[in-house]
């Protein structure tokens, strides 16, 4: 097998447990799996899936590979990664994997190197830096590429700008637009696994304390729902009229971050932009505020900035670090700005993630199949695909829904019928 890059591959039995207790919560991804196993719609195909190294994320390899698929697997993320997992998927799947939690900027792009040198045909995609670095540095791997898959928000709004700017050489399937995706995995599997995450690295009361929520699309609905059912008072910001009137008729206090800023406790930006939160925020907060972050990059938290403010940094617990400014105020940033979900807890959910990585394997297919006839932008996933994936859900939870009948589908389909 190719070489591999990991913590420890003693860890291996450990992850193995993982990723069967993950699996247990994904019988879509299992149907599929079995499919697969019959059919080999992937076989000979070479992947190269840059994604969170976690024991769902192993559960969608191991389908990939029971499809025929010839794949490797990076980190999208230095902290996301479960080093058990990932060494349990070199020792017992003998799947090549290159991530180890913690690793530095220099070690992440090593990885994604190595996935780029399996010379894929396939790209599968968690934030769009594997196709960036593609197509930035090794523009003749390209002529291989048949397609690709993209999973996050942050990533699709990166590769719509590309195609938009006539950059982007192959075509992509938008995983994050299907609504089993991100109406579930973004509002359910965010709004839990992101309130897991701050509560393990602070271990604080969130009920009582005011939780300032940047963004309200599906993350962000799922995480002030969330949080306002652990008692929290929620504040809400915005930069979309529309959004943001949702976010007042759900309940929610609206107002702009700079005046979040002053009251909050708890912050969480989850907008997939750049310095949401920045230096002028981070002058009017209160003594001992928590600020956390649940897009992709950590590009949402001014970093940079804070770091210059501050008269002193200290990890004062696991994933916790105090920045103590000029006048003696103390501002604390979760996970050095990055997932918390994944930094400091386990991710989503894996039955939320049973339905996103369903989309991940049946959209590999679907690009195989057409890559010929599609173009090089950024497809929505098809409708069908989106429905029997629900389909599939419903069926495992042992959940039935009525079916139309023939006179039901002959009235929705006309014009003649009416009062």
């Amino acid at each position: 097998m190719a070489e591999f890059d990991i913590r420890n591959e003693s860890l291996a039995e450990g992850g193995r447990r993982r990723i069967e207790w993950a699996a247990r919560e994904m019988p879509v991804l299992q149907l599929i799996k079995e499919r697969f196993e019959k059919e080999k719609p992937l076989k000979g195909i070479r992947m190269s899936a840059c994604l969170h190294v976690t024991a769902e994320t192993a559960n969608l390899m191991k389908t990939l590979q029971a499809g025929g698929a010839d794949v490797v697997l990076v980190a999208s993320n230095p902290l996301s990664t479960q080093d058990d997992v990932a060494a349990s998927l070199v020792v017992n799947e003998e799947i090549p994997v290159f991530a180890i939690k913690g690793e530095d900027n220099e070690t992440y792009y090593k990885h994604i190197k190595a996935a780029l040198a399996h010379k894929p045909q396939i790209t599968m995609d968690d934030g769009a830096d594997l196709v960036s670095t593609l197509h930035k540095s090794y523009r003749e791997l390209l002529p291989n590429i048949l397609g690709g898959t993209e999973e996050t928000t942050t990533g699709v709004i990166r590769l719509r700008a590309m195609a938009a700017d006539g950059m982007l050489e192959f075509p992509v399937v938008a995983v994050n637009d299907a609504m089993t995706k991100h109406f579930f995995d973004n509002r359910y599997g965010t709004g839990q696994s992101t309130l897991d995450g701050i509560i393990r690295a602070t271990n604080m009361l969130v009920a009582g304390k005011t939780f300032v929520v940047a963004g309200y699309g599906w993350c962000g609905r799922g995480l002030a729902q969330k949080a306002r059912g652990l008692g929290a008072n929620v504040i809400v910001t915005e930069v979309d009229t529309l959004k943001a009137l949702e976010a007042v008729m759900d309940g929610f206090r609206v107002m702009p971050m700079i005046e979040a800023a002053k009251v909050g406790d708890i912050f969480c930006t989850v907008t997939g932009d750049i310095n949401v939160i920045d230096k002028h925020h981070f002058e009017v907060m209160k003594d001992g505020a928590i600020v956390a972050n649940s897009g992709h990059f950590n590009c949402e938290l001014n970093i940079p900035a804070l770091e210059k403010m501050a008269a002193s940094k200290r990890l004062v617990r696991p994933f916790v670090d105090e920045y103590t400014l000029a006048d003696g105020r103390k501002i604390h940033i979760l996970g050095e700005g990055r997932l918390i979900n994944l930094a400091s807890a386990e991710g989503h959910p894996a039955s939320v993630m049973d339905m996103s990585f369903a989309n991940q394997a049946l959209a590999a297919e679907y690009m195989v199949k057409n890559y010929a006839s599609l173009e090089k932008k950024v497809y929505s996933v098809p409708e069908e695909m989106d429905r029997e994936i629900a389909a599939l859900k419903l069926k495992a939870m042992g959940v039935e829904c009525d079916v139309l009948t023939e006179e039901q589908v002959r009235y929705l389909n006309s014009w003649e019928e009416g009062t």
